[in-house]
This record gives structure tokens, sequence and C-alpha cells, in this order.
């Protein structure tokens, strides 16, 4: 059989121990705030009733068109690779009468996600998001609260050059009216439209105003906007979020383009995106749904969230050389080990240390103690300790100070406090 060069699926990839440090950063920081702000975790399953999606994110959005992964059961049943956080969520809050805790009920995951869409810079078809829903408020506080979370969590991972784009949707009640502007718009422009915005105009005339070609951006500069169509509730709520906004000093950018491609966002709807020109990068994204539940067969209960990919997020940090831990702490002992009965005695020797709080280092597999005074020395610790055949019959270890050479013979008994006093000195 010829061989097959195996490698991973187009569009995926592997994610390196050089860079799981920066999912680290990013978790932990997002932990602290969300902690902190009153968020509870969720893990929903990766694999969702096909039917799901249809009903929430649309049956004529792109995700649904052409960019869900879906499968078969041997029991027949359709599923599909979530596409995104938001429905399974809904569906678990649903599920498993959610509706009777108080509310609001602040949930936030994180985990992949799946989109057969063409790989390109920060984008993959199996990538990474951080997610929070606020459910059961319909105040304009959440939707500015939700905002300037997504504005602090950028910050204090050392992110300050991103800009909040912010819309208004409206609602059932007045987004017809929208829409049938928007049609009279392009009703004698469609010649002008790709190829997929085409068909958007017959099936999901929003759509078009958040294509990406270029013809489609210059044509949708001159689109009715959507606030110009609010009606006096939707008007007030958008009003008071810009508001909510303005006191906690948080900048935002009127964008009347924005209108996210799922279908299930109402009234306030919003991205952040870098500053540099034209970018459509966006880094966070979401809105209010305050149908959705409903949709999906719960009772009327008004929610909003946000989604962050934290693909484009790590790209940013390295782009902006953001200053991220390492992934492991740095050891400040190194042990040494030569023969067999010292290699059997290491290991609760070593456990020792990881009881005591020291952080160290060992290479077992190895008999030269030169190699193993190297590995010690690129690494940079302070002290390495030799513990060969005589020092495990004998109860002792050689404590060998790395910058001056120096070397002393301590009981082993009494090795992790004296360890403890050089590193305190």
């Amino acid at each position: 059989m010829a061989k097959v060069k195996l490698q991973s699926p187009k569009g995926m990839r592997d994610i390196l121990p050089e860079d799981q440090r920066y999912f680290k950063y990013i978790l932990k920081k997002s932990d602290q705030l969300l902690d902190y702000y009153g968020f509870e975790r969720i893990d929903t399953p990766m694999v969702e009733s096909v039917e799901l999606f249809l009903r929430s994110v649309g049956e004529s959005s792109d995700i649904m068109e052409k960019e869900i992964y879906t499968l078969k059961t041997k029991g027949g049943d359709m599923l599909a690779l979530r596409p995104e956080g938001t429905a399974g969520v809904v569906r678990a809050y649903i599920e498993n009468g959610m509706n009777v805790r108080p509310h609001p009920v602040k949930l936030s995951y994180w985990g992949p996600m799946f989109r057969h869409d063409q790989p390109q810079h920060g984008r993959y078809r199996q990538f990474y998001q951080i997610g929070v829903e606020t459910i059961g408020d319909s105040s304009e506080a959440v939707d500015a609260e939700l905002i300037f979370l997504g504005y602090k969590l950028l910050d204090m991972l050392g992110l300050d050059n991103y800009n909040v784009h912010i819309n208004s949707l409206g609602d059932s009640y007045c987004r017809p009216g929208y829409l049938k502007a928007l049609k009279d718009y392009y009703k004698n422009r469609s010649k002008k439209l790709c190829v997929n915005c085409k068909n958007r105009l017959k099936i999901n005339i929003l759509r078009l105003l958040d294509c990406k070609e270029a013809e489609c951006v210059e044509l949708s500069k001159e689109a009715p906007q959507t606030v110009d169509f609010l009606d006096d509730e939707c008007k007030s709520h958008f009003k008071h979020v810009l508001e909510f906004l303005d006191e906690a000093k948080v900048p935002y950018i009127l964008n009347p383009r924005l209108v996210r491609g799922l279908d299930y966002y109402t009234r306030t709807v919003f991205e952040f995106l870098p500053d540099e020109e034209n970018s459509q990068a966006s880094v966070i994204a979401g809105g209010r749904y305050d149908k959705l539940i409903e949709v999906l067969g719960g009772s009327k209960t008004p929610a909003a969230g946000w989604a962050m990919g934290i693909d484009r997020v790590v790209l940013a940090l390295k782009e902006k050389n953001v200053n991220v831990p390492e992934g492991l702490p740095k050891p400040k002992v190194f042990l040494v080990q030569l023969g067999e009965a010292a290699k059997r005695k290491s290991i609760n020797l070593y456990e020792s240390f990881r009881k005591a709080g020291i952080e160290a280092k060992s290479s077992i597999g190895r008999d030269s103690i030169k190699s193993q005074l190297r590995i010690a020395n690129r690494l940079g610790v302070r002290l390495a300790l030799i513990f060969g055949q005589k020092e495990a019959l004998d109860g002792t270890i050689i404590l060998r100070e790395m910058d001056t050479g120096v070397q002393e013979t301590i009981p082993l008994e009494k090795i992790v406090d004296e360890v403890k006093k050089r590193l305190k000195n």
C-alpha cells in the first residue's frame, strides 16, 4: 500500500505547547472578570440537533447554507457540530428548567466551534470562543454591561486598539418598515451585487449589509439606515444604551451597516474591531436576542450576550508583542540523578519539592551528569541537586550552587528546608 501523508484536516490545526500559554492567559483573565460579575460556567455538547440551528441562526444564514458540519448517527438522528454557542446555551436553559432560577441567569462558556468556512488568517474551521449570556433582563443596562465587560477584558489582556461598533436592528414591530425601504433601495441596483448577495436579496435582504465584497460594501454606504426606522420604544432603548456607555466612558462608533450574521438578533448589536481602517477582523461580537428563547420552545424571555474569538485574540497578542507569561513556571531547582537506586528514590524526592511549592525540573531518563547539568544551566536554575548511587545508599544529596559551582553534601531529610532557605536569600 502506498503511504498516505497524514495531516490535520483543512482549516484545522494543532495548538502546540508554545501557543497554549496564550490560551491559558486569555482564559485566566476572562475567568477573573466574569467570576467577579457573577457569570456561572456552563458546558454544552459539541454536537446538537440540526433543527436547533435551523430554528435559531436561520435557514438562510451563511452558517446553515454553506458552513455547518452535519452528520447522521447510526440511529438516524441528524446532528451538527456546533457553529456557535448561544443556541446550545438557550436549549440547555429551557431543557433544564433554568427559568425557575433567580433572574437574570448569567452564564459563561468556552470551547471549540466548527464552521466549514474558507480558511484564512485568523479564521479556522475549528475555532475557539469564550461566550457570555445574560438571560431574563430586558434592561438597556444589560446591553451596556456586556459591552463594558468586553471592553474591560480586552484592556486586561493588553489590547487597547479596538473600537466598539454599535447599531440597533429594531424589533419585529419596526423592522418590517426598514426591510421594505431596503428592498426599494436595492431594486434597481441588484446587477451590481455579488453572486451571494443576489441570492440574499430574495431570502434575507438584511444580510446584504453584512457582505465584505468591495462593490457590495460601496453600495451599502447609501442604503437606508436602521436607526431611521426605529419605533419610539426601540429608539429609547438604544438611546439609553449609549448613555450608559457614555457614563462608563466606553468609546463607541455608531455603525448603521452593522447587522450581524445570525437571524436571532433584535435591537442592540455590536462588534469590537481594530482601529485600522477598513478592518473586518472583529474579536468580540454580540447583541440582544429577545425572541430566541420563545422561538426554541421556552416562555417569552429577553436575553443578550457576546462571543470572543480566542484565535483572533491570540494573533492580536502576538502582533502587539503583549508580554504573556510562559506556560510553565520557571524552575529554581534541577534534580540530577545517577544510577537505578537514585532514580527510584528521586520520584518521591521530586514530589516532596512539589508539596513544598518549589518549582523543580529533572531529566530522569538521562545517565550523564554533564548532560543533566547542561540542561540545568540552560534552564537558568539557581540550584542543582546531584543524587547518585552513593548518596542514595548514604541518605544524602549534593547541593550545587550553579553560579559559583560550590557544592555541599546535605542529609536527604533536610534538603527541602535547605533549598527553601537558599532560595529565600
